[in-house]
């Protein structure tokens, strides 16, 4: 046992140590992919203003070939002002007043297709600067100059519209300058990213899945390690002790007093058969565990008045009860108590519900044990109630799985393989009931059983 207790240990710092190393290794993975993942949008917002910039150029050079050209009368815009003497005609033209706004739109849409922009919002203006200092849009989209007073989310690049060399009005002309906005322009990177960073969500996600399955695993392996610890721990404790007791007796037999003394033979062969006895009922214990899993177990279901096996079954414990000075009140109030059951199994459910009530009794208290039927149109319901130690709320929850044994403080006499209760949930299912146990510590347990009422 020292050895099994040792690597016990030996797996559980294992265990601690794998699970640190696996979280690091998340955590490490997780940091690494959001850095990735900023830099991957911080290139792109930069790739989206280089592509602005040159896109921005190209329009620019396209319109600067326009600027300082001579008015003529073709070329006079709808709504502006002319020379009543004609003297307009002498006059460069400004870019604002040879195209139109959606011709400047669309030749920028067109310069962002071309550097891979495709359907990026924006806002133009074509400013105009005369010699006084001031300036003034002359074509414009109507969000720029909101957008161009966001500089915190928007990027901005303007080009001065130069005229040619050499043309007639190069020196002639206000200046001008073309200004493009791309509105919220990290996201329109994210957006254009976004697959990208779906699929490295999803990869993260299913890092993070495999990570919670093998935490899961190793918890589970350990869980069932300590059952396994501890189940070899309670069977080699409730072997050995009719094992020795055998022992004695059969020591005690050799002795040349108690050969020739009948009755004291007699009590020790009794002795040998009730330790024999025990033994064999710890090993059905076992075996039918085993059967149970397996679901080997087959019912015979037929009629059967339920209050006839609990009393049959609370007469049995009276022994029991009044070495401890206790006692059991029946109150059997069910106006009907016919079920099919199989009247062994269901015998042994009622054994199992009883035998707890008693096993967990408080120290120097006497144990009181109440067992009462009610019955309604479709269940009978049996609810066992005592005044034992009571259960945390995480042993309740837990009461039912098979090898669990809940920690009894300072009580040491409690013995068992914790299987009791984990066949009372299985037979209650198999008779097609439903169980539910209710509890606090230090102030007893409730157990409410119900079971489908034979249909006549």
């Amino acid at each position: 046992m020292i050895i099994l207790g040792g690597l016990f240990t030996v797996v559980k710092r294992i265990f601690t140590i794998i699970t640190i190393l696996i979280s690091l290794s998340l955590i490490g993975i997780i940091l690494i992919q959001v850095s990735w993942i900023n830099n991957m949008i911080s290139l792109r917002v930069e790739q989206i203003k280089h592509n602005v910039d040159e896109s921005t150029k190209m329009v620019a050079g396209e319109l600067a070939q326009h600027k300082g050209s001579y008015a003529s009368g073709t070329q006079k815009k709808k709504g502006l002002l002319s020379d009543p003497f004609g003297f307009d005609i002498f006059k460069p033209t400004t870019i604002g007043q040879s195209f139109d706004a959606n011709e400047i739109k669309g030749k920028i849409q067109a310069a962002f297709l071309k550097h891979k922009l495709k359907n990026i919002p924006f806002e133009f203006g074509i400013a105009t600067f005369p010699p006084d200092g001031s300036y003034f849009f002359e074509k414009m989209t109507p969000d720029i100059i909101e957008a161009l007073a966001d500089t915190v989310n928007n990027y901005s690049y303007n080009e001065q519209l130069v005229a040619l060399t050499g043309t007639a009005g190069e020196n002639l002309t206000n200046i001008e300058a073309l200004f493009v906005v791309v509105p919220d322009v990290k996201a329109y990177a994210i957006k254009s990213l976004r697959w990208r960073i779906v699929v490295s969500f999803l990869f993260t996600l299913i890092i993070l899945a495999a990570f919670y399955l093998t935490v899961r695993t190793m918890l589970r392996q350990k869980k069932l390690g300590e059952i396994k610890n501890d189940f070899i721990n309670n069977m080699t404790h409730e072997f050995k002790t009719p094992i020795a007791t055998i022992s004695l007796a059969v020591d005690a037999m050799r002795n040349e007093k108690v050969i020739n003394d009948k009755e004291k033979m007699g009590y020790f062969s009794g002795i040998i058969k009730e330790e024999n006895q025990r033994m064999n009922r710890q090993v059905e214990t076992i075996l039918r565990a085993s059967l149970l899993e397996k679901q080997e177990v087959e019912l015979s279901l037929k009629p059967v008045n339920v209050h006839h096996i609990i009393s049959e079954v609370v007469e049995n414990f009276a022994l029991q009860l009044h070495d401890k000075n206790g006692k059991a009140s029946l109150m059997l109030n069910a106006a009907n108590d016919l079920i099919n059951a199989d009247e062994v199994h269901f015998s042994n459910l009622v054994n199992n519900l009883m035998e707890n009530a008693v096993k967990y009794s408080k120290d120097n208290v006497s144990p009181e044990i109440k067992l009462t039927t009610h019955s309604d149109e479709r269940n009978f319901i049996l609810h066992i109630e005592d005044n034992g130690i009571g259960m945390s709320r995480e042993t309740l929850k837990r009461i039912f799985e098979k090898f669990y044994r809940a920690h009894t403080g300072n009580v040491h006499n409690v013995k068992g393989f914790g299987l009791g209760l984990s066949y009372v949930k299985t037979m209650v299912s198999a008779h097609g009931g439903t169980i539910k146990a209710e509890s606090a510590l230090g102030k007893g347990s409730s157990f409410f059983v119900a079971f489908p009422l034979k249909k006549l």
